[in-house]
């Protein structure tokens, strides 16, 4: 009987959370109290200032400078960054010694052996990204062939981590559509993964329980203030 760890898995997604994501976080947003880590757009800043906060001060600049990067853009792209951190340390039990394939795993739905190419979520490939799927699947392939492995096409999948099948951009939908692989995301990839329906929110309420430790909201407040005292933003603020 093939079982998975599920509370391993979990663990690890923890700490990978916690070391990865947010030790990450903390860190990027701290360079963020010099002014040149910004393409200030000194139209628009000035302009978003007063929409957001009513006046263009140098603390209100310093804001809406601050504001979307940690809590957007930053946050955001560290995550898609570590999908290979997230794999070889959550996902280790399951990694594969196969070319371009992430990890290979039993599919508790089907109990066929899936050769999956694994990314962060419903937007983080591009055009390239497709075209470097598809070949790496057709190598695959083709080594099955050589060596006479019961590999059937749709055993190929991209697993997504994270969203939705509707939520998935129109490159996604290219793999399924142009080249017909599967794209399995979500709950449904968890789900294959564990044989667990829910294991997908057991996840995401265990990565939650880490933003209890992640409150760093005085130490932002700071950088706030210490930006807004930088020459750049006291410029900027002069224009009001």
């Amino acid at each position: 009987m093939y079982t998975v760890d599920k509370t391993e898995i979990l663990e690890k997604a923890k700490k990978w959370f916690r070391e990865s994501i947010v030790e990450n976080h903390i860190k990027n947003t701290k360079k963020l109290i010099n002014p040149e880590n910004f393409q200030i757009n000194p139209f628009l800043t000035v302009y978003l200032a007063n929409f957001f906060k009513g006046n263009s001060n140098p603390e209100s600049i310093a804001q809406v400078l601050l504001l979307p990067r940690v809590l957007g853009t930053s946050i955001t792209t560290s995550f898609g960054t570590q999908t290979q951190t997230f794999i070889s340390e959550v996902l280790q039990a399951f990694g594969s010694t196969t070319p371009g394939i992430d990890i290979e795993f039993q599919d508790q739905i089907d109990n066929r052996k899936k050769y999956c190419q694994l990314k962060a979520g419903p937007n983080t490939i591009n055009k390239d990204d497709v075209e470097t799927i598809a070949n790496h699947f057709k190598k695959t392939i083709n080594l099955a062939k050589t060596n006479k492995s019961d590999l059937r096409f749709d055993d190929l999948i991209v697993g997504v981590i994270y969203g939705n099948e509707s939520d998935i951009s129109s490159h996604y939908k290219r793999i399924t559509n142009q080249y017909h692989y599967s794209v399995i995301v979500g709950q449904d990839f968890w789900h294959r993964l564990t044989g667990d329906e829910n294991f997908y929110f057991d996840l995401t309420q265990a990565i939650g329980s880490i933003a209890n430790e992640a409150n760093y909201c005085q130490e932002v407040k700071n950088i706030i203030i210490k930006l807004s005292e930088s020459d750049e933003i006291q410029k900027l603020s002069n224009h009001e």
